[in-house]
């Protein structure tokens, strides 16, 4: 499919650059032919599906792991 499609193209008496975007084309559509498009970006950015429960017990082992972090931070400057 590409292969054909390269072969095809009209290559003589184009610059370097005109000969990236005909091959940037090729490649682009021959991407869309085989994979298709997607409809567009995500449009969940946020874990919508926790419930309060949920969304506490994140932010409380959160904390949790700062804390720990924070004690290996001490430990370390400490010396020990």
């Amino acid at each position: 499919m590409v292969r054909d499609k390269v072969q095809e193209a009209k290559w003589k008496g184009l610059c370097v650059n005109d000969h990236w975007q005909q091959m940037k084309r090729i490649m682009m559509e021959s991407a869309q032919d085989i994979c298709g498009m997607t409809k567009g970006p995500c449009r969940h950015k946020e874990t919508w599906w926790w419930n309060e429960e949920g969304a506490e017990a994140v932010g409380e082992k959160k904390i949790k792991v700062w804390k720990v972090e924070e004690r290996k931070y001490e430990r370390s400057k400490d010396g020990v």
